[in-house]
Parts: C-alpha cells; sequence; structure tokens
C-alpha cells in the first residue's frame, strides 16, 4: 500500500512569519509517529496542512488526495482530536453517542460504550455536570470510536492525570491500533508516547529537524557518558550536545561510529526527551 500521507515541501506564512518553512515528509500504513517540537514550531499548522483547515504551498496528499480540495473525501477516512474538546454543556452523554451515531457510518457505538464503562461518567450525565477531565474522556471516546485509516491527536490528554493518560495510550495500542492505521501524535509529553512510536518528526521554527524511524535512532545517535579524562578527546568529534551529569559529561553524537567512540565512556542510546534537546539546540545554533 502507498503512503497515508505524502508531504512535500509545503511552505506558510502568516504576514511576515514563515510558520512552515519547505517541510517534507511521508507517513506509511500502520505507523505510529510522534511531531514534537516547542511551542510556535509549526506542528498545529502541520496537523491543520493534513486536515485541509488551512491553505499552503507545496504539495500535500492524504490517501491521494489533496485536502485542500477534497476534504470532505479526505475526512471520510480521518479522525481528528484536538487539544479542547468542546461540547454543549446541556448535551446528554447517551444524546452525544445517539447524535454521532447518527452522522458518521463509520462509527462503532460499541466501543464507545466500553471506552466510557471504565469512566466515571454515565448515559445520563449531562456534560455540564462533568468536570474537565471527564469532558476530555467523553470526547475521547466519542472520537475514537470512528473508525478510520489516519488518526490525527493533537494533544490528545490534555487536562488529564497521570493515571487516566496511561490508559489512553494503552487503548491506544490494544483496542484502537491494529498495523494498517496510521496515528499521529503532537505532544508535549514525550517520554509517555516513546514506546509507542515507530517513527520520530522534529520541528523547529516550521522546519523538519529530524525524521526517521525509532529503530534507526540506536544507529545514528549515541549518548556517551564521558569522565574527565576524556572530555577534550570526546569534544574533539563535535558532540551536538553536553550537559553536565554527576561529575562526567553526557554527550550525544551524530553519525559517529559506535567504534570510535567506546574508549570515551559509557555509551546509551539517547531518550527521545534527550535527543528533542540536542536537535532543538543544534536547529538554534546554541550547539555545546
Amino acid at each position: 500500500m502507498s503512503n497515508i500521507v505524502e508531504v512535500h515541501g509545503i511552505s506558510k506564512r502568516f504576514g511576515d512569519f514563515q510558520v512552515l518553512d519547505n517541510v517534507s515528509f511521508d507517513i506509511a500504513p500502520g505507523s505510529i509517529v510522534g511531531l514534537i517540537g516547542p511551542n510556535g514550531a509549526g506542528k498545529t499548522t502541520t496537523l491543520k496542512s493534513i486536515l485541509g483547515l488551512t491553505d499552503f504551498e507545496g504539495s500535500l496528499s492524504v490517501m491521494g488526495i489533496d485536502p485542500r480540495h477534497g476534504r470532505d473525501k479526505v475526512m471520510e477516512n480521518v479522525c481528528f482530536i484536538a487539544d479542547v474538546g468542546v461540547l454543549p454543556r446541556w448535551l446528554k452523554v447517551r444524546d452525544a453517542l445517539d447524535y454521532i451515531e447518527g452522522v458518521h457510518p463509520r462509527f462503532n457505538r460499541a466501543r464507545a460504550e466500553t471506552m466510557l464503562t471504565e469512566t466515571n461518567i454515565s448515559m445520563s450525565h449531562k456534560v455540564r455536570q462533568l468536570s474537565k477531565g471527564m469532558v476530555t474522556q467523553l470526547h475521547l471516546a466519542l472520537v475514537m470510536a470512528i473508525e478510520v485509516d489516519l488518526l490525527v491527536l493533537d494533544e490528545p490528554t490534555l487536562g488529564l492525570d497521570i493515571l487516566y493518560r496511561k490508559q489512553f495510550y494503552e487503548r491506544l495500542l490494544t483496542d484502537y491500533f491494529d498495523h494498517e492505521t496510521s496515528i499521529v501524535i503532537s505532544t508535549h509529553q514525550v517520554e509517555e508516547i516513546e514506546s509507542l512510536l515507530t517513527h520520530l518528526l522534529f520541528i523547529n521554527h516550521g522546519e523538519i529537524v529530524l525524521a526517521c524511524a525509532m529503530d534507526e535512532i540506536s544507529e545514528i545517535y549515541h549518548e556517551v557518558l564521558v569522565p574527565p579524562d576524556h572530555w577534550k578527546d570526546a569534544a574533539y568529534l563535535e558532540p551536538i550536545h553536553t550537559r553536565d551529569l554527576l561529575g562526567q559529561k553526557a554527550m550525544i553524537f551524530e553519525n559517529i561510529p559506535r567504534a570510535e567512540l567506546a574508549p570515551l565512556g559509557e555509551l546509551h542510546v539517547p531518550s527521545v526527551a534527550d535527543l528533542f534537546v540536542a536537535k532543538m539546540q543544534t536547529r538554534s545554533g546554541d550547539r555545546p
């Protein structure tokens, strides 16, 4: 099967501000992609471009369709969970399920009801009776029960406590992900999604600064815990990031062979969070 999403050289400006600058990447069927970047990096604009919610320059297709001209067709096979789920305060939970069932042919009501049984939300509750976290739970249950080819999540667990965030991501893998559906997750909670991802996209200042499969990280990037007597030799190899750690220096290297790094100290695969910091600082010209 061809790629679910193909993005080739898209750019977007708001006045003098370059939001996206020649962004390119592909999303293959069955992949779980983490789109990670600081505030204002271009994450939301990238997602809006995929969903046909904003115009742009360049080429972008979702299942072979340009979302600018075929958004209705695209959204038959795409679900989007934004960081804030807005539901009418007078609406009953039961009526919300009835409505979604009536307007979307791919809504799996049984799945939504099962998700809600694991919360404190009853069918007779009105939205105004629910806490912020419970409204988010209801919104997630409604949207994730729609069976699609691409699920786009923009800070999906914002406002939820750590227990429900963990349950949400576990359900994402066990009950939703079928190795054919593709998922794009944009979040600041990098550590919580690291184990889920098959691919990483780092974006900063509207540019993709890293795009790779998770299983490629250990081949490209190495973190070395360097003792003081090897600091000079390690610095000569130009690490992309350095931080002090318990009297030693943790240095991250890119495309340096393991054999060349091994004599300098203890080798590790950098975490996604540490790699993110390294790539953001490198892009900003703040290389240690």
